[in-house]
């Protein structure tokens, strides 16, 4: 029997690099947001995989961790955007009219309490308390959600800060939802 030639073994190497994670995708992870997505058909799975994977403790993560991180991520998003509002806010030019100036304030009170909802849904899931934690996710939902349908009362579109915020609020919101449900009903 002959022997395998060098090259064979670094390209099976490198197959079984790609195979095991080491490509900078966490298996698990890709895992996780596939079966999320998989039960709730409103998880974009490339959003899932990208924005899990940047966070510093998905590496290795099982679902409740990759759970605690959406909620972090959710966090953190929530307070940007509340820093964007107070800037929006502030602005002297051009200076926010009465309307998207209510329609801000309602927003940053909802980040604030959106704020809150994430880290709620980190603590409950954190304790392994799932239904309270997925509850408190898909409040973060629908905190976002009222605060782009306060724009669409005063007849306003969202500040572009406010809408990318909001976009990215909703999505990860689902995610975190459809993972700490996978903890419910595994």
């Amino acid at each position: 029997m002959s022997r395998p030639s060098r090259a064979l073994l670094v390209v099976a190497l490198a197959s079984l690099a790609t195979l095991h994670g080491l490509s900078g995708v966490d298996a698990t992870v890709a895992e996780t947001c596939s079966a999320a997505s998989n039960s709730d058909r409103r998880v974009n799975y490339d959003f899932c995989l990208s924005e899990l994977n940047k966070h510093r403790d998905s590496p290795g993560a099982d679902a409740w961790g990759l759970a605690k991180v959406a909620a972090n991520v959710g966090v953190n998003n929530a307070g940007a955007a509340v820093n964007d509002m107070e800037a929006l806010l502030a602005a002297k030019q051009p200076p926010p009219d009465a309307r998207a100036t209510a329609a801000l304030r309602l927003c940053e009170k909802l980040y604030y309490d959106m704020e809150l909802a994430f880290a709620g849904a980190y603590d409950e899931t954190n304790a392994r308390n799932y239904t309270a934690g997925k509850q408190m996710a898909a409040d973060a939902d629908s905190l976002v959600r009222r605060c782009t349908g306060g724009f669409s009362e005063a007849g306003l579109q969202p500040p572009e800060p406010v809408a990318r915020r909001s976009a990215y609020a909703v999505q990860i919101a689902i995610v975190c939802t459809a993972i700490t449900n996978l903890l419910i009903s595994p």
